[in-house]
């Protein structure tokens, strides 16, 4: 097998070069500086969401069961710290676009296998993100206050 033939078989992660000295990477990276700016700031204001509801829930003394709400604000919570970290959007992925520039200034991925990559990061990040919640909703339960 030729060198050629041998680059050609491996699984390459489709880089595209960006304004910013990112690129895109299929099921790596799809998102540049000012994208993971805003998935973080939706990770703090899960947080903040997360923490008042829980307040409130024991302040009005609810049932414990009920307490199970929470879990909804924490998995958004932690949907915005993995995209932020893992420099990846999941919704970006299910739309089949990526962004390296300005806000709103996407782009398409044209190939498909690199959308399938795409695909298989966002369900990643939504499996994270709701095994966040119902730990977090459990804790809330089981908490004695």
């Amino acid at each position: 097998m030729t060198h050629q033939s041998l680059a050609a078989a491996a699984p390459n992660p489709v880089p595209v070069a960006s304004t910013t000295g990112t690129a895109y990477q299929a099921g790596v990276c799809n998102i540049g500086p000012a994208e993971i700016a805003r998935r973080r700031r939706a990770g703090h204001i899960g947080l903040i969401v997360t923490l008042v509801v829980f307040a409130v829930l024991v302040v009005a003394h609810v049932p414990p069961f009920a307490r199970l709400i929470v879990g909804l604000p924490a998995a958004g919570a932690a949907s915005g710290y993995l995209q932020a970290a893992l420099r990846f959007c999941a919704g970006f992925a299910s739309r089949g676009i990526f962004n390296f520039g300005a806000l709103g200034q996407v782009e398409q991925v044209g190939d498909e296998d690199a959308r399938r990559r795409d695909r298989s990061k966002a369900n990643q990040i939504l499996a994270g993100s709701l095994a966040v919640g119902i730990v977090v909703a459990i804790i809330a339960v089981v908490l004695p206050l």
